[in-house]
């Protein structure tokens, strides 16, 4: 039993697995602070402060009082995640992806020579259709 838990542990995948949640811890510290630091002053300088955390709503529940639904946290939270992913992708993604495209050596068209039996085959085709040319047989 120990011998397998052993075995998984020291698999590749669990390590790489272990690496990228630790990188992903930092990433994310360095991206909210972008979204914090940077995005949201420049939206808050364009349009205002956008909190929505303060829309609710209230419904009367079954004990008389009244229950409150504040859907602008879920709002506010579906903003944050649509800010987050556009940083990602424009300042990250998109800098990579530019970066891998710059470093990848055009592929250089290799033109492949024909196989010598390919070259005899061609030439014995185009005899045999020469000779029919003369006679009322069909061509080949």
């Amino acid at each position: 039993m120990l011998q397998g838990f052993r075995e998984f542990i020291t698999r590749g995948n669990v390590l790489d697995l272990a690496v990228a949640v630790v990188i992903g811890g930092a990433f994310a510290a360095v991206i909210d602070g972008l979204v914090q630091g940077f995005i949201m002053p420049l939206i808050g300088w364009l349009v205002g402060a956008p909190n929505f955390s303060a829309i609710a709503f209230e419904v009367p529940n079954w004990h008389g009082g009244r229950t409150e639904f504040p859907i602008g946290l879920f709002i506010q939270g579906l903003i944050m995640f649509l800010l987050i992913a556009a940083a990602i992708y424009f300042f990250v993604i998109v800098p990579v992806n530019k970066l891998q495209s710059l470093r990848k050596k055009p592929e250089e068209v290799v033109e492949e020579a024909a196989a010598e039996e390919v070259v005899l085959l061609t030439e014995i085709r185009d005899l045999l259709r020469a000779q029919n040319a003369g006679t009322d047989r069909p061509s080949l």
